[in-house]
């Protein structure tokens, strides 16, 4: 027993000496972005490397919100991802529900149409999606325009289906048995059961939503339906570019993605490692 607990904590110490470097590198840049945040233009390229933060975040953040208005651009962030992540779970989960559990006549072509959109570059549909909803319907600059086009993942509805799949037939068929309508099967017992997947689900369209740039850039126009990351493109112009807002903005984009991270990991495990099992 105590050769066995010691080759284990050699390969537990051998374990963390080769990660904890690497998470060293990963997280260096995250901390220099926070740094430059905290300096003024001058001293970010400065001939003197600094790894402490300096005394300019505040006066780095207002010159930020006086060129663009950050605060408004990352609420309208805020509720778009937050809308659209919503809206599109549902979706998926109903469509992953539908392809998992029911029987009609396309079925296997309809899986295939779904897993060929994976390949599809989005460069190839972005422009047609860009003239139908400027030009046909005439919803740029609005919330719907934001919103509704990104809704469809293909990637989100064979995750759920997958998920669904996986689910004992036997449990659906006692159900409807006791008259159990197919709704409230959805919604009361298979919603219920796939909520690690959609946890999951959920924090990857999260993502998506909040770091979407073509998009928001393509089909916004005004100023006042700017997303964060759109407005903070602005900052980069001919002549002058604001770096030290662009750092200060940064940092207040990817800290709340961390924050979300950190406080669902445990979620968002649970749901990959669902999705992986069959």
């Amino acid at each position: 027993m105590k050769s066995q607990s010691r080759s284990t904590l050699v390969r537990s110490l051998a374990l963390h000496g080769a990660l904890i470097p690497l998470a060293i590198i990963w997280l260096f840049p995250l901390w220099m972005m926070f740094v430059f945040a905290t300096m003024p233009d001058s001293g970010i390229f400065s001939a003197q490397i600094e790894l402490l933060p300096s005394t300019h975040f505040l006066e780095n953040f207002s010159n930020l919100q006086a060129d663009t208005d950050f605060i408004r651009a990352l609420t309208i962030s805020i509720g778009v991802a937050i809308i659209y992540t919503i809206l599109s779970v549902l979706l998926t989960s109903m469509a992953g529900w539908a392809l998992a559990r029911y029987q009609f006549v396309g079925k296997s072509l309809v899986i295939a149409i779904i897993l060929g959109t994976i390949t599809l570059p989005y460069f190839v549909v972005v422009i047609p999606q860009f003239i139908m909803v400027a030009r046909e319907f005439k919803m740029a600059n609005t919330w719907i325009a934001l919103i509704v086009p990104p809704l469809f993942n293909s990637l989100g509805v064979l995750f759920m289906r997958q998920a669904f799949s996986m689910m004992p037939a036997e449990l659906f068929d006692a159900a409807r048995v006791e008259g159990v309508k197919e709704w409230q099967i959805f919604l009361r017992i298979a919603l219920p059961l796939a909520r690690p997947t959609m946890a999951a689900l959920a924090i990857i369209l999260f993502l998506a939503s909040w770091n979407n740039y073509l998009w928001p850039l393509l089909i916004n126009s005004r100023p006042g339906m700017l997303t964060a990351p759109v407005a903070l493109g602005t900052l980069i112009g001919l002549t002058k570019v604001s770096w030290g807002g662009i750092m200060a903005g940064a940092v207040m984009l990817t800290a709340p993605i961390l924050v979300i991270f950190i406080l669902l990991q445990r979620h968002f495990i649970a749901g990959i490692a669902a999705g992986a099992i069959k």
